[in-house]
């Protein structure tokens, strides 16, 4: 179904960011909230303020693709926060929902990842379940969780719930908010891509209830695709590693994607990594 309430947060927090000044808009008299207000916006947008007010308030659905392109060019979005506003706006017909499988992965991509001996890589479901890892992958982000864990489905690791809930994944980040941050803006643009996702919305539920950081994150709605980048670790094992990550989604739609990590040559990083390859190899992985 459409998450109405999703799309009212989303078109609010992007309204309170823009200035008017920043838009053209002359600025009368005193402002009891940050941004432009909803008629502002409207007039930038092109459609009626009673329009967008039903629409921000959940009383409208169906916008057309012309009302919410021009809506994306008023709040002035990225590329990332374009592809989630038509996520969120675009009606998803009605399903009748069958009890979900639990994600595997596929036996080709296991034996991928497998064959990366010099590369950490972890398979991830779309809601940051770790389906899969290769042993530099497991001693890089969870050696305190065994290696078989992602089989079991009861005890299958989350990437975002050991970020928030997980003492020893959390203190592994240096930059800890930054990551929590992107991790947070990862799941808005996967939870506006399924909706109808029941497990998802589990997941959001108890990090929203368990973790206050967590609960102020989701409320500011970041969005961002986080395809690739800079991680900053304190491993306990090879202290310091400062590692690029690129993200590959599998040509489907089951939402699954593999995460890898490299150090750039010649530096302490990389040294690291070699210095955790050593490890994985001298107890017979």
């Amino acid at each position: 179904m459409q998450d109405i309430t999703a799309l009212g947060e989303f078109l609010r927090t992007r309204r309170s960011r823009l200035k008017p000044e920043d838009v053209g808009v002359a600025s009368y008299g005193r402002r009891r909230v940050p941004g432009l207000r909803r008629e502002e916006l409207a007039q930038l947008a092109g459609v009626s303020a009673t329009y967008y007010t039903r629409l921000e308030q959940g009383q409208s659905a169906n916008a057309s693709e012309a009302v919410i392109d021009s809506l994306a060019r008023a709040l002035d979005l990225n590329e990332d926060e374009r592809a989630h506003l038509h996520d969120l706006a675009r009606p998803v017909p009605a399903k009748r929902r069958r009890p979900a499988k639990p994600a595997t992965v596929r036996p080709g991509t296991r034996q991928l990842i497998d064959a990366m001996g010099e590369v950490p890589a972890v398979v991830l479901g779309r809601r940051n379940e770790v389906l899969a890892w290769n042993r530099l992958g497991h001693l890089l982000l969870a050696g305190h969780h065994a290696f078989d864990a992602p089989d079991r489905i009861a005890d299958r690791p989350n990437l975002a719930r050991m970020l928030f809930l997980d003492p020893h994944h959390r203190n592994l980040h240096v930059h800890w908010e930054e990551e929590a941050i992107r991790a947070v803006a990862s799941l808005r643009v996967v939870a506006g891509r399924y909706q109808d996702d029941r497990e998802l919305a589990e997941l959001i539920g108890e990090l929203s209830m368990k973790s206050p950081e967590f609960a102020a994150m989701w409320s500011r709605h970041p969005v961002a695709t986080c395809a690739s980048g800079t991680k900053r670790f304190q491993h306990p094992e090879v202290g310091d590693l400062t590692l690029e990550f690129e993200v590959l989604h599998l040509p489907d739609d089951s939402g699954h994607r593999v995460l890898m990590y490299s150090a750039k040559p010649g530096g302490s990083s990389e040294a690291g990594l070699k210095l955790l390859r050593s490890m994985v190899n001298s107890v017979g992985f």
